[in-house]
C-alpha cells in the first residue's frame, strides 16, 4: 500500500516537474522559432515521440523512486533526487529561452551523473530489477546529450 501510494505521489511531483519546465518554457519546440531554425541531428525524432518518451521515462521513474522512498533513505540520497528535479526542470528554459547551447549541455551531463549516483547509492537498498526502471531515463539522456551538442 505504501509504494502504491508513493507511486502516485512520484507521478504527480516527476510530471509536475515537466509541467513546470514546460511552462518556463514558454511556447512548444515546434513552434519556437529558434529552434525550428537550429540545425539539427539527421537522428532528432519526431517531436510527437518526446511526449512519448517523456511519459514513459517518468512512470518507470516515478516506481523507482516509490521502491526508493518506501525504505529509510540517506539525506544524501534525497538530495540528489531534488537535484533531479530541478535540473530536469532547467533544462528547458535554458536552452529552448535563452539559447545557452553549452550551458544546457552541461546541465545534461550533471542530470546523468546525478541519475548515476542515485542508482549507486540504491543499489544496496533496491532490488537489481528495479535498478533497470532508470535505464530508459539514463538512454534518453544520452539521446539529449547527443542532440544537444550536434547543435553546439
Amino acid at each position: 500500500m505504501k509504494k502504491t501510494l508513493l507511486f502516485f505521489v512520484f507521478l504527480i511531483i516527476n510530471f509536475g516537474g515537466l509541467y513546470l519546465g514546460g511552462i518556463l518554457m514558454g511556447s512548444s519546440p515546434g513552434s519556437n522559432t529558434w529552434y525550428k531554425n537550429l540545425q539539427k541531428a539527421p537522428w532528432t525524432p519526431p517531436g510527437y515521440f518526446f511526449g512519448i518518451a517523456w511519459t514513459i521515462i517518468m512512470i518507470l521513474y516515478s516506481i523507482y523512486c516509490a521502491r526508493a522512498f518506501s525504505s529509510p533513505l540517506p539525506k544524501k540520497t534525497v538530495g540528489l533526487f531534488i537535484l533531479q528535479w530541478i535540473l530536469n526542470i532547467a533544462w528547458n528554459p535554458v536552452f529552448f529561452n535563452f539559447h545557452e547551447i553549452l550551458l544546457g549541455l552541461l546541465l545534461l551531463i550533471l542530470l546523468f551523473m546525478t541519475l548515476i549516483l542515485i542508482n549507486k547509492y540504491l543499489r544496496l537498498t533496491l532490488t537489481s530489477t528495479a535498478t533497470f526502471l532508470i535505464l530508459p531515463y539514463l538512454l534518453w539522456l544520452c539521446i539529449a546529450m547527443s542532440l544537444n551538442a550536434y547543435v553546439l
